[in-house]
């Protein structure tokens, strides 16, 4: 099984390349606690999905330190790298969201897959869940992470969050993109053209951990095609993201998702102020033996 780290993005909001600033006295970065879990769960190969120009600085400060344990591939983000036919915006400069991302590392992925953000920590039960349902999926059985609002906010800012709608079953029935979601008075509230609603903290919410066979790649590419050809939307920032890409799967009848739903507190570094929230959980998490200390 694969790993597809997403890892473009620099953290305009952070002030920094996030996904390799340390967060334990041992120099670790959140990275580093994923790939230990998706070892530990069974995943034999990483594939970052970067930024062409920080391949030397991910490659020296973590490729070089994983290699011994588990095959590392490289994938590049890129505007010029569309479905045939289709062009880049003139003058666009921010990428197409998290469905192309995925795309990107295609020629990588050869076997069942799993996707996740660099900069979030999602807890070894998460990849325990997809590792399982992976190791036995037919084409077409997704599976994705399921976490609780209420553990994945930030006091420092606002939050985008996949809203999930999940049948008796525990089969996803839809996902829908939320954004600028913060705490309020016993629940949150997010803004919808400019009018704020309100969300329980108990709804289940993805996080961007997926689990896929491979068959969802040329449906990927497919949407995104369509994407592009749309003229919906500003075309220098709108964005193709990945639950958008599952969800037109499965109005296709192409797939089912499978959510694996987790009680565990979910910890990121959205904004520079969320880094001393995360440093405390993860050292939390060593003292209880959950880690070890030094990866």
């Amino acid at each position: 099984m694969t790993l597809v780290i997403l890892a473009a993005g620099m953290g305009s909001r952070y002030g920094g390349l996030k996904q390799i600033d340390p967060i334990t006295e041992d120099g670790e970065f959140i990275l580093d606690f994923s790939i230990y879990d998706a070892i530990r769960a069974g995943f034999t190969k990483v594939v970052f999905v970067i930024k062409e120009e920080n391949l030397e600085a991910f490659r020296e400060t973590v490729g070089r330190r994983i290699e011994h344990s588990i095959e590392v591939a490289y994938a590049f983000q890129k505007l010029s790298d569309l479905p045939e036919g289709c062009t880049c915006p003139e003058g666009r400069t921010k990428p197409f969201g998290t469905a192309h991302a995925v795309l990107a590392a295609r020629r990588e992925i050869n076997e069942p897959f799993a996707v996740i953000n660099a900069d979030d920590f999602y807890g070894k039960e998460a990849y325990a869940s997809l590792a399982a349902h992976l190791k036995n999926a037919h084409p077409g059985e997704y599976c994705m992470a399921g976490y609780v609002l209420r553990n994945t906010l930030t006091e420092n800012g606002s939050v985008s969050r996949g809203v999930c709608t999940i049948d008796g079953n525990g089969y996803l029935r839809d996902v829908t993109e939320r954004t600028k979601i913060v705490p309020a008075d016993g629940h949150a509230v997010f803004t919808d053209d400019g009018t704020e609603q309100p969300l329980s903290y108990d709804t289940i919410v993805s996080m961007n951990c997926w689990g896929f066979t491979p068959d969802i790649l040329p449906m990927i590419e497919a949407g995104f095609a369509r994407f592009l050809s749309s003229d919906e939307g500003d075309p220098m920032k709108r964005e193709y993201y990945l639950p958008f890409a599952v969800r037109e799967c499965m109005e296709a009848g192409k797939c089912t998702v499978r959510v694996y739903e987790t009680n565990a507190k979910w910890y990121g570094v959205t904004y520079t102020a969320d880094r001393d929230g995360v440093k405390n959980g993860i050292r939390d998490l060593i003292l209880t033996g959950a880690y070890p200390k030094g990866l």
